[in-house]
């Protein structure tokens, strides 16, 4: 037996973990997955202060100082905060915005004194970006793969670009976007792989952060890879987590109208920029909004956003760093799962089903504790498929079980459906222990029918029709007392017993008792006028019975020997039971209840008369009454 258990233990296991691995390879629970990292994300909050990196925004101020100019005639002032910024020992300076068009071709289209006035209005920003510390943006519509597709800056600013290297000075700002409109993830080269390098020979490549780091490290931007922030980084489309610091405002941006009234000397300002790439762009809520894992909400929709420059920010800040937020490699990822389906298995196996559900969510909250530990280390593990092993665990575990029990029950029916009911197969069942001699004490209530004058019937009646009668009549009693929740121990001649309460405890067994014997004495109306019909001139007595019901506690178990066992209930309570039965000859009633009976079921009873016997076995007298009815109102609760 144990061996067989090892084996399917073995085979379960097996099973879990091929289910959750192709849910897993089926990406069905990446959305769960970006969710919860997501909370992990806002549970983190402001985890780190950039080093490598700073914002120059244009923001609500810059624009307020400057009302009456358009964005596209700041080209000079641009120019000014770059100058500033290589004074103050700033780093390479990416500007995230599109520069399509230059004042001066603006002008130049208006024609007339303005074009001659402002000939020279971009000199100064094409000297900066000749002097090789910008990084340009770009941007790429459809596919990227026709020189169409690509949106550059102005060719006055292109040809102003060193040795008019495009591919070197120019970085595509586009955003990875999911499809819950999240941004999560980078691509160090967004557009992937040319399929005809030579069409789009010359063209941007590279995303404008990407770009930057190169700048900021001396590296090449035309190598295959490159060391970044202390690790190899390839030179291809993979998207990557963003690490992300914190929340909107982690970078604590340098307003455009600050750096351009600011003194050249300026300490504090200069120890914030100093030896750090620049990244100059709108500040939120100036048309360059994303949503990030840190405005991601379940419920309700979403949060606030992060600017277009500030995504760039963390990204940049990541790879100058060299921080990283990896995927759990496969081979760690499998032996995971493998060892959390064997440990999950086992557990659903071989403990009640309460306690493996109980120690199922313990290892559940266990996987979420990990996933955030691993997060803050750097680690990304899917801890929505570490669950899924646990719940594929559980379900196959089941299945198997009520698979299993099907045939338990069936074997259970063969050895003893002779003489015990379902009910207690059941109940058999449902509990790990299977029939061992011994019983438990239960509070229950017992019921005792038998049939008024049955040996006299027997006399006139043949043995086949004593047959036909009984098991009609019993046809019937054991509807009305099984509709009541009743568990019918056995047949003794033509006599019924039954216990309420039992195998399955329940609260009201007195009243479902009560209620069993009066709907019993009405079918012994019933079934009179049956007999009547069925066998006419026979000079048959009158068809009647009497019930007698006593609750108590008694011995519920499987008695008898190794040879022979039977689920039934003995006790003080059961031998009660039997004497009301036959007391009702005495009384004068049908139904005759103890007052333990009548007080557990309540005030919902119609008693008759009452007395006080004597009943042979016991020294004290029992109080008796006359079960009449009980009121239509009462239901029974489960």
């Amino acid at each position: 037996m144990l061996n067989r258990r090892i084996y399917w233990f073995f085979a379960l296991t097996l099973m879990a973990i091929c289910l959750s691995e192709l849910v897993h390879f089926s990406a069905i629970l990446a959305p769960l997955e970006q969710r919860l990292q997501d909370i992990w994300f806002q549970l983190q909050d402001k985890r780190a202060q950039a080093q490598h990196v700073v914002i120059v925004e244009i923001d609500e101020s810059s624009l307020a100082a400057f009302p009456d100019e358009p964005l596209v005639f700041w080209t000079d002032k641009f120019a000014s905060a770059a100058a500033k910024l290589k004074t103050m020992g700033a780093g390479p300076i990416g500007v995230d915005l599109l520069l399509s068009i230059s004042p001066e071709r603006w002008f130049e289209k208006l024609g007339g004194p303005l074009r001659d006035a402002s000939s020279h209005f971009d000199q100064s920003i094409r000297m900066q970006i000749n002097s090789g510390r910008m990084v340009l943006a770009g941007a790429r519509f459809g596919q990227g793969s026709a020189a169409g597709d690509y949106l550059l800056p102005s060719p006055d600013y292109l040809l102003a670009l060193p040795d008019f290297d495009i591919a070197r000075y120019v970085g595509l700002t586009d955003l990875v976007t999911e499809s819950d409109g999240m941004v999560r993830r980078f691509e160090i080269m967004p557009l992937g792989p040319r399929q005809d390098a030579s069409s789009l020979e010359g063209l941007p490549s590279l995303g404008l952060p990407s770009l930057v780091a190169l700048h900021a490290a001396g590296q090449d931007p035309t190598a295959s890879k490159w060391q970044l922030g202390g690790q190899e980084v390839l030179r291809d489309s993979v998207r990557r987590p963003i690490p992300y610091l914190g929340p909107t405002g982690t970078f604590e941006g340098i307003s455009l109208k600050t750096l351009l009234i600011a003194d050249e000397q300026d300490a504090a300002l200069r120890q914030r920029v100093q030896g750090k790439a620049v990244l100059l762009g709108l500040g939120v809520g100036l048309g360059d909004d994303h949503y990030t894992p840190f405005t991601s909400r379940l419920i309700p929709g979403r949060g606030g956003v992060m600017s277009g420059v500030e995504i760039h920010a963390n990204v940049l800040e990541a790879l100058l760093s060299g921080q990283r937020l990896q995927q759990l490699d496969t081979t760690p990822r499998v032996l995971t799962v493998v060892v959390l389906s064997a440990v999950a298995t086992a557990i659903f196996t071989f403990f009640p089903a309460y306690v493996g559900v109980a120690l199922g969510v313990g290892m559940s909250a266990l996987a979420v504790l990990l996933g955030y530990q691993m997060f803050k280390l750097g680690t990304l593990v899917p801890v929505v498929h570490l669950v899924l092993c646990a719940a594929f665990a559980w379900l196959i575990v089941m299945l198997w079980r009520l698979t299993g029990e099907e045939k338990e029950r069936n074997r259970l029916r063969q050895l003893f459906g002779r003489y015990v009911s379902d009910q207690v197969v059941t109940e058999l069942l449902r509990s790990d222990n299977r029939p061992e001699l011994g019983g438990t004490s239960q509070v229950i209530s017992v019921l005792f029918s038998d049939i008024r004058n049955f040996t006299t019937i027997s006399e006139k009646l043949t043995a086949k029709e004593v047959v036909e009668m009984l098991n009609t009549y019993f046809e019937r009693a054991c509807g009305i007392m099984l509709a009541q929740g009743g568990s019918i121990d056995k047949f003794i001649g033509d006599a019924i017993m039954v216990e309420f309460g039992s195998p399955l405890p329940v609260h009201d067994h007195a009243l479902r008792a009560v209620k069993a014997a009066i709907g019993l004495a009405e079918m012994a109306t019933e079934f009179a006028h049956w007999m009547e019909t069925r066998f006419p001139d026979r000079g048959l007595p009158p068809f009647a019975v009497g019930i007698g019901i006593h609750s108590g506690t008694a011995i519920v178990g499987n008695i008898g020997s190794s040879f022979r066992m039977e689920y039934t209930a003995i006790g003080d309570t059961v031998n009660l039971a039997s004497r009301l039965e036959g007391a009702t000859k005495t009384v004068g009633c049908v139904i005759l209840a103890s007052e333990a009976t009548v007080n557990a079921a309540g005030s919902a009873l119609q008693c008759g008369k009452s007395d006080v016997i004597q009943v042979k076995g016991r020294l004290e007298p029992v109080r008796v009454f006359e079960i009449l009815d009980v009121r239509k109102d009462v239901s029974n609760e489960i």
